[in-house]
């Protein structure tokens, strides 16, 4: 009930999350809107794949219809969208439709390609691969592929080095995406480094957090997505998606056999 004083006229922005769903809510679009959500988006979603997976990895998964698909974007139609947060697509026609409503769509696109979840086990098939890499990635703004995905992606092995992660990276811009971060969690070391590029390279260097977290692919996607719908540049909307996992890498809890962020 009103309590008699001015009606706020500021419109919360407004983020789809597509992609799978994760019975823990420790990646996938359960976490994608607990964290779009302490970003200060409101989230809704389109479900693309439903998965059944826990620490050991997948045990089962299952594409949703392609139709069905394309009907939750139809439903979301009347609905002002200020970005996209796609994950995990299960099946090339599924990925084939995303890449159909998105190539309509207005605002920015973060894709996280999540080819196979962190506990074991893939989402992924040389179809799915090849529907995304030839129909997805040019609709694109930021694409976050770790060390295997960008390896994926360009049909090429995994990068190694800081120097094969910045080759990666621009190639991955030829292939349609705006920006390109590829993750270098995977390098070995004691350094967690990221390489950027969007025409200009830039190369985030930290101290490694020793301690290992469920969901972080899926809290920097978010992260991106929620500041660039908020008006932020590319390149900070990033630098502060980067702080926001370190901090919830830094803060995690357990839940169950999982570390995750909430």
């Amino acid at each position: 009930m009103s309590d008699g004083g001015p009606i706020s006229t500021t419109r919360m922005r407004v983020v789809c999350a597509v992609g799978s769903t994760d019975p823990w809510n420790a990646a996938g679009l359960g976490l994608d809107l607990l964290a779009l959500a302490e970003c200060g988006v409101r989230a809704v979603m389109v479900v693309a794949g439903v998965t059944a997976q826990d620490e050991a990895g997948v045990r089962a998964l299952l594409p949703v219809p392609a139709e069905i698909v394309r009907a939750q974007f139809a439903a979301l139609g009347s609905l002002t969208i200020d970005g996209y947060r796609v994950g995990a697509l299960l099946d090339a026609a599924s990925a084939a439709v995303v890449a159909e409503q998105l190539a309509v769509a207005v605002g920015p696109v973060v894709y996280d390609p999540v080819f196979a979840p962190s506990g074991g086990g893939s989402f992924a098939g040389p179809e799915l691969i090849e529907t995304i890499a030839g129909r997805l990635l040019e609709r694109v703004d930021v694409l976050t592929p770790n060390l295997a995905e960008a390896g994926e992606l360009l049909q090429r092995t995994a990068p190694r080095t800081v120097a094969e992660m910045a080759d990666a990276a621009r190639r991955l811009v030829a292939r349609g995406p705006r920006a390109v971060l590829v993750k270098g969690g995977h390098l070995e070391g004691d350094r967690a480094v990221d390489v950027y590029f969007d025409g200009e390279l830039r190369i985030f260097d930290d101290a490694r957090i020793d301690t290992v977290l469920r969901g972080t692919g899926c809290l920097l996607a978010d992260a991106i997505a929620a500041g660039l719908a908020r008006g932020c540049a590319t390149s900070a909307a990033v630098a502060q998606a980067r702080a926001f996992v370190r901090g919830k890498i830094e803060r995690g809890a357990p839940l169950g056999p999982m570390r995750t962020a909430y």
